[in-house]
């Protein structure tokens, strides 16, 4: 099939510079060249092409981040992202003082697959999540398919909840160190963009499903950016918008066969957006959902459908649509609409106080 376009715009894409154009042909690539035939990844490639950044105990732009560990025997460790007191605030008692922040329990993307709480595009994003909300930010560093198929994903999404929760492990409170606030675990978000959202969502599923499994964590909202879900057809914007970029209908296609049970099609509770919400009619503690939409992701209509199955359980939807957004395009913040959404994430978590 050849390449089609947008026919309110005659584009597959916005403008964008040489630099951005080259940063997105990269996601692409790194995708693509990594992938093998047989279903799985070529590991070893892909920490040569996503070489990941450390930790940094130094604030950057005010944000300090270290590396925890949430289940030893998995292993399943994670990135808290926090904002450090000010330097005036650090040379007297008010250090002791400080308020608690809430928390953002956040999701890379990368099609259950690919990347990491330590690849530079999500350490970077969750940075700026945790600078602009006043928030601490705990990335999960999720297994990946083809390795772990669900509900992999969704386990180790449900084991941070409990980490936060007081559950046991080495940092039971990774909120009590040096210059990291205190997390409040009953201003408790979950966040992720892609792949990332989907797990957000059934995470949330999860927790609303049998709250009384928790003794101090609650969830105020549930923020999914540009959540992926699929089915078995070809929706409208699949076929409309075939060379946008980042997400195309191949990658798509392998990405589920890479992360559904064998033998399990798109009709599947992972990615039906109408099987994914069954049950939380009856869960009054599902938490608002914020979606975002952008106008050039392929995966659009798919998260549109989510929205109206989230709508027809009688759940709070708030849609945010960026006519002009490419998928994935918040982690790169030379798109004006990438802090629009840092602001509107920071109006979100404010709203829990």
């Amino acid at each position: 099939m050849g390449e089609a376009a947008d026919p309110a715009t005659g584009r597959v894409a916005p403008p964008m510079s040489w630099r951005t154009r080259l940063s997105v042909l990269a996601a692409g690539y790194l995708t693509d060249a990594t992938c093998r035939a047989d279903g799985t990844v070529n590991r070893r490639l892909l920490g040569m092409l996503d070489k990941g950044v450390a930790a940094s105990a130094a604030p950057r732009n005010g944000v300090a981040s270290r590396d925890v560990t949430i289940d030893p025997a998995v292993p399943l460790r994670a990135r808290l992202f926090y904002p450090c007191a000010p330097a005036a605030a650090e040379d007297d008692d008010a250090e002791a003082e400080r308020p608690a922040v809430p928390v953002v329990v956040f999701f890379h993307g990368g099609g259950f697959a690919y990347l990491s709480a330590a690849s530079p595009a999500y350490d970077a994003a969750c940075r700026r999540i945790a600078r602009y909300a006043g928030a601490a930010v705990l990335s999960v560093d999720y297994r990946r398919s083809p390795e772990h198929r669900f509900p992999a994903a969704y386990d180790d999404g449900f084991a941070a909840l409990r980490f936060l929760d007081g559950g046991p492990g080495p940092d039971p409170d990774p909120g009590a160190i040096a210059g990291a606030p205190p997390i409040d675990a009953a201003r408790c978000f979950l966040a992720g963009d892609s792949a990332g959202g989907n797990i957000a969502h059934h995470v949330a599923r999860r927790y609303a499903l049998d709250p009384s499994a928790f003794t101090n964590l609650r969830l105020a909202g549930l923020i999914a950016i540009q959540p992926f879900f699929g089915g078995q057809e070809r929706t409208p914007a699949e076929l409309r918008l075939v060379g946008a970029p980042i997400v195309s209908v191949p990658r798509t296609d392998w990405m589920w066969r890479a992360f559904l049970p064998h033998g399990a099609d798109r009709t599947h509770e992972a990615s039906s957006p109408d099987v994914a919400t069954a049950g939380i009619d009856g869960a009054p503690d599902f938490p608002p959902a914020t979606v975002v939409i952008g106008g050039y992701d392929p995966l659009q209509d798919w998260q549109r459908r989510y929205c109206d199955a989230l709508r027809g359980k009688g759940k709070e939807v708030r849609v945010l649509e960026y006519p002009d957004a490419i998928h994935a395009f918040y982690v790169f913040p030379e798109f004006a609409e990438s802090k629009d959404l840092m602001l509107r994430i920071k109006e979100i978590v404010a709203s829990s106080e």
